[in-house]
C-alpha cells in the first residue's frame, strides 16, 4: 500500500490492510487473469471478503457492519483494485450504492431487514438506475410504481448495466411514482424502493452483458413484470427520491475514483519494475529519459489522485457538503487511472498488448471508471456548475 499523505495510517488501518492484502495475494491474485478469460463471477471469494468485514466496510456495526470510515473504505477499494478490478467493482458497487442508499434513506425496520444480510455478504446488494433509454438522463426513466389502495406498489419497467444484476439478492431500484410537480424539473416524482429478490415474483433477468474489461463482475438486465412490493418496500419519500440518488452517487464516486486509482497504481508499478529490468543499447530501459520522465508523470499524477479523493473522503466523513470534491476526485483519479495504464502499455511496446502481461486487462478494467457513477462529462457538469455558481454575477 502505498503511503497515505496527508497524515500516517492508523494502526487499526494498518491492520486491515495488511490482512487484505496477503489476502489478495494469496486468494485473490493468482486467477485474476484465468477469471477476466472465463467471466465467473467469484462467489467464494466475496463471501470471505464478508467474512472479513470488507462486504459490510462503511455499514454501521449495530447492522452487522465494520462502520468504517470513508477515507479507510477508500484504501480497501484502491488496493484490491490493483489485485482484480471486477472484484473490486463488485465490493465498491455493492457498499457505496445498495447499502449506501438504504443506510442513507432507510427507515429502521429496513436497515435491520436488509443490512446485516448485505454486510456479511449472505446477500449481495445491486442498484437499478440506468435504463436502456436513460443513462445520463436519469430523469427520462420509463421504469414505473403505481401505488395500490392498500398501500402496496406495483413496479413494471427493466434497467440496463446493473452490476450484481444477475447474482443480486436485494435490489435498490428507482421508478416514476409521480408527475413532476411544476417547478421541480424532470427528476422530481421519482422514488427508491428496496426488496429481496427471493420475496417478490415477476422479477427477471434479461441479457448478461459480454463486457471489454471486468469480465468477472456481473452485469445485466433486470425486467419487472408486475412485481408486487409491500408498502414498507418504499425508500425514503416519495417522489424526492433523485435526491438521495444524487448523495447516493457522491459517494460512490469516491470509490470508484479509488478504483480507478489503484489499476492506475497496478499498471504503473508493473512498468516501473519491467523498465527497471529491460535493457536496451545496454542499460534499463528507465535510464531513457523518455521513459523515465513518463514514469515520473505517472507517479506524480496517482499522487494528486490519492490526495484529491482523500479530501472528498475526509469532507464526507466530517458531514460537509462534498459533492465538488467527490466530482473532481473522480474525474482526475479516472483520467489519470486510464492513462497510466496506457502509457504502461507503451512502457512495455509489444508486450503491454498480449494478454501474457497484466497491463492490457488494467486498461481494459479502468476504462469503465470513466463512466460508470457519473460520465466525466457529467462530473465536468458539476465543477463547471460550481465554478460559475462562485465566480457569476
Amino acid at each position: 500500500m502505498t503511503s497515505t499523505l496527508v497524515r500516517p495510517l492508523s494502526d487499526d488501518q494498518r491492520t486491515i490492510l495488511s490482512a487484505l492484502q496477503s489476502f489478495l495475494k494469496n486468494k485473490v491474485a493468482p486467477g485474476a487473469a484465468e477469471r477476466d478469460q472465463t467471466g465467473e463471477f467469484p462467489f467464494d471469494l466475496v463471501r470471505e471478503l464478508g467474512e472479513m468485514g470488507v462486504m459490510g466496510a462503511q455499514t454501521p456495526e449495530e447492522y452487522g457492519g465494520a462502520g468504517l470510515d470513508t477515507a479507510t473504505f477508500a484504501m480497501i477499494i484502491e488496493e484490491i483494485a490493483a489485485y482484480d478490478g471486477s472484484l473490486c467493482l463488485t465490493v465498491a458497487s455493492h457498499n457505496s450504492l445498495c447499502q449506501g442508499h438504504i443506510i442513507l434513506a432507510g427507515t429502521e425496520a429496513q436497515k435491520q431487514k436488509f443490512l446485516p444480510d448485505l454486510a456479511s455478504a449472505r446477500k449481495l446488494g445491486a442498484w437499478g438506475l440506468t435504463e436502456p433509454g436513460s443513462g445520463s438522463d436519469s430523469g427520462g426513466l420509463q421504469t414505473r410504481a403505481v401505488e395500490q389502495p392498500d398501500g402496496s406498489w406495483i413496479l413494471n419497467g427493466s434497467k440496463n448495466f446493473i452490476t450484481q444484476g444477475s447474482v443480486g439478492g436485494t435490489y435498490v431500484v428507482l421508478a416514476r411514482t409521480d408527475a413532476p410537480r411544476p417547478g421541480k424539473g424532470k427528476n422530481d416524482g421519482i422514488s427508491a424502493f428496496v426488496f429481496n429478490r427471493d420475496e417478490v415474483t415477476g422479477f427477471s433477468i434479461g441479457r448478461k452483458e459480454d463486457k471489454l474489461g471486468l469480465r468477472s463482475s456481473d452485469t445485466a438486465q433486470l425486467i419487472f413484470e408486475d412485481i408486487h412490493l409491500p408498502q414498507g418496500a418504499l425508500l425514503g419519500t416519495r417522489a424526492e427520491g433523485f435526491k438521495d440518488v444524487m448523495r447516493v452517487l457522491d459517494g460512490g464516486r469516491i470509490g470508484i475514483g479509488a478504483m480507478g486509482l489503484g489499476l492506475g497504481r497496478a499498471a504503473f508499478e508493473f512498468a516501473a519494475r519491467y523498465a527497471m529490468e529491460r535493457e536496451q543499447f545496454g542499460k534499463p530501459i528507465a535510464m531513457n529519459q523518455a521513459i523515465g520522465f513518463k514514469l515520473a508523470d505517472m507517479d506524480t499524477q496517482l499522487e494528486a489522485a490519492r490526495l484529491l479523493l482523500r479530501k472528498a473522503a475526509d469532507l464526507k466523513d466530517a458531514g460537509e457538503n462534498f459533492t465538488v470534491a467527490a466530482a473532481r476526485a473522480k474525474l482526475f483519479a479516472s483520467t489519470v487511472g486510464v492513462q497510466a495504464c496506457d502509457d504502461a502499455i507503451q512502457i512495455l511496446g509489444g508486450y503491454g498488448y498480449i494478454k501474457e502481461y497484466p497491463v492490457e486487462r488494467y486498461w481494459r478494467d479502468n476504462r469503465l471508471t470513466r463512466i460508470g457513477e457519473g460520465t466525466d462529462e457529467v462530473q465536468r457538469l458539476v465543477i463547471s456548475r460550481d465554478v460559475m455558481g462562485r465566480f457569476g454575477a
